[in-house]
């Protein structure tokens, strides 16, 4: 990061001479950005909503990617436990 501004409502990192910005939160991203906004209604409602829940964590596209995968993995090892239960029980 070569320099950080800030206007009245996101963060802007300057990377060689690249613009990044930061936003407050998920709310705030999918508000302001078009792509992302396109990305998040693309992800599963149940994903959705839990993105939505740690949204005040997540600032940035790169973070909403990241977040949005490791959730995606996440609930497959959750659903692939259930399914080994019922080995079990």
């Amino acid at each position: 990061i070569l320099s950080l501004e800030r206007d009245t409502k996101n963060y802007y990192f300057i990377i060689r001479g690249m613009k990044a910005v930061k936003y407050n939160s998920l709310h705030d991203l999918i508000n302001e950005s078009a792509s992302t906004r396109k990305y998040f209604l693309s992800l599963p409602a149940d994903m959705q909503s839990q993105l939505r829940k740690i949204g005040d964590c997540i600032h940035s596209a790169s973070e909403l990617h990241i977040t949005a995968s490791r959730l995606e993995n996440h609930m497959k090892a959750v659903a692939l436990s259930n399914d080994l239960d019922r080995y079990f029980y």
